[in-house]
């Protein structure tokens, strides 16, 4: 079935409650969920979590009520355990379900000179209040004024609007840790491994369910009490691709990715799905957090590893999304770049003979989220062709697989997910390093896995959760239908 509307789910499939018709072009369109950052006017997209409290220059963000709203059109997914765990965890859902009507258009995108902004995203000041950057011309420091603080948002250009950065991702600021007793659940642990035999389901019901900024607390609490490494006593315990996961899982989401990038990168050859899977579609934000902490793991530069085990195109590429260089999801829409972009995307592509993928990337790479839904939209309008699919036709191998993840991260980052779930267990075989790898990266989110999961009934007509439990099985099956739940 052909990937149709960008974010938008197939005409006539939806369940009984219908789901609200696509807009005409200029109409406001519809949004996706939310990803890395939240792009002005779009419904909520799932991060890692809930962004935590303000950091270096970020602004805070106020989270939506507990749990999907009453009128999504979309079934609720059923799950059989509540998260975050009512005891501690300070960090509450948000996103809507997966198919929600969305709030609004993102600024200045199909709406008349002067329209007020719709819908902005969480966290950024409502409609009417001042402290709203809009269109202000930021005023440039006096000469000898104070540099800005280490960690502090760049400067924006003179004339420039003052776009409000997308802030870390939860579990990538390493000052941001949850604060809360976790001398329970760490002598659990210990108790569960300690001695002849193994408590496989505590390790589940425990680690399953931890947040982000809970790992390091868990870890350091375990360390302190018993006097012993809580990652190394896993390995010492366990096994095969349930240890894979349960070592995925007590890395937390920054460290992982950074062992997930020495993973593709060391030795002969390079998994580039794997970094594809780490950097693509990433907030500026995240991607600094990810250089550093990769710099400060192995003591080399990730930009120069990349450009070591790459060339030609493929290193151009990953050097754009290295450079942290996006449009933050804050900045408006505006139509007239939207067609610029569009034109210019089809002037490399089917336009003529032999595609311009660096022109493409360039676009593509330097967009906000919100911008490149906005530019899917208007490239399908103009030209009757999705964008998805033009670029399918005119590229191939990695590059295409690149691409295309760029313009469904921006279209529907649910969709895009739960497209490459099943990619992991469809045909001979299952990679489970793979599957596993990416579903302990959508857990961080409990919200973005429901939408996940809705997105997958959606497209593939049956459930994910069987679709897991057929593919694996024991404790590695167990701990992925938890983190998935």
């Amino acid at each position: 079935m052909s990937y149709q509307g960008y974010g938008q789910p197939p005409p006539n499939q939806y369940p009984p409650q219908g789901y609200p018709p696509q807009q005409p072009y200029g109409a406001p369109p519809p949004g996706p969920p939310q990803g890395y950052g939240q792009p002005q006017g779009y419904p909520p997209q799932g991060q890692y979590g809930q962004p935590p409290p303000q950091q270096h220059g970020y602004p805070p963000q106020q989270p939506p009520p507990h749990g999907p709203p009453s009128h999504s059109p979309y079934p609720q997914q059923q799950q059989h355990q509540q998260y975050p765990p009512p005891s501690h965890s300070p960090y509450p859902q948000q996103q809507q379900p997966y198919g929600a009507p969305p709030p609004g258009p993102p600024q200045g995108y199909g709406q008349p000179q002067g329209y007020p902004p719709q819908g902005q995203p969480q966290g950024y000041p409502p409609q009417g209040q001042h402290q709203y950057p809009s269109q202000q011309h930021q005023q440039q420091p006096p000469y000898g004024a104070p540099a800005a603080p280490y960690g502090a948002p760049p400067p924006q250009p003179y004339g420039a609007p003052n776009v409000i950065p997308t802030p870390p991702s939860p579990g990538y600021d390493p000052n941001q840790i949850a604060h809360f007793d976790a001398s329970g659940p760490a002598d659990a642990l210990r108790k569960a491994m300690k001695g002849f035999g193994t408590d496989e389901s505590t390790l589940i019901r425990i680690l399953a369910h931890m947040s982000p900024q809970e790992i390091p607390t868990l870890k350091q609490t375990y360390q302190q009490r018993h006097r012993r490494s809580l990652e190394s006593d896993v390995k010492d315990e366990v096994s095969g691709y349930f240890e894979f996961a349960l070592l995925a899982i007590l890395r937390g989401p920054l460290q992982q990715d950074v062992w997930c990038l020495n993973d593709a990168l060391k030795g002969a050859g390079t998994k580039e799905a794997l970094l594809d899977d780490v950097l693509i579609g990433r907030s500026n934000a995240d991607i600094r957090a990810i250089k550093t902490a990769y710099q400060q793991t192995y003591r080399r530069s990730l930009e120069a590893d990349v450009k070591s085990d790459l060339s030609a195109k493929t290193e151009r590429m990953y050097s754009m999304i290295l450079a942290a260089s996006r449009q933050e999801e804050s900045a408006p829409v505006h139509p007239q770049a939207v067609d610029a972009d569009v034109t210019e995307l089809h002037r490399a592509t089917e336009a003529k003979t032999g595609a311009e993928a660096l022109t493409v990337c360039s676009i593509l790479t330097n967009r906000s989220d919100g911008q490149i839904r906005a530019i899917a939209l208007a490239y399908e309008h103009k030209y009757r062709r999705a964008l998805e699919t033009v670029i399918k036709n005119d590229f191939a191998g990695h590059m295409e697989d690149a691409l295309v993840r760029m313009v469904r991260t921006g279209a529907d980052k649910a969709m895009r997910d739960a497209i490459a779930l099943e990619e992991c267990m469809s045909g001979p075989g299952t990679k489970d390093e793979r599957l596993t790898t990416r579903i302990v990266a959508v857990h961080w989110d409990r919200a973005h896995a429901g939408q996940v999961r809705g997105a997958y009934k959606h497209r593939y007509k049956k459930d994910l959760i069987s679709r897991i439990r057929g593919e694996t099985s024991g404790d590695y099956e167990r701990v992925l239908v938890a983190m998935m739940e």
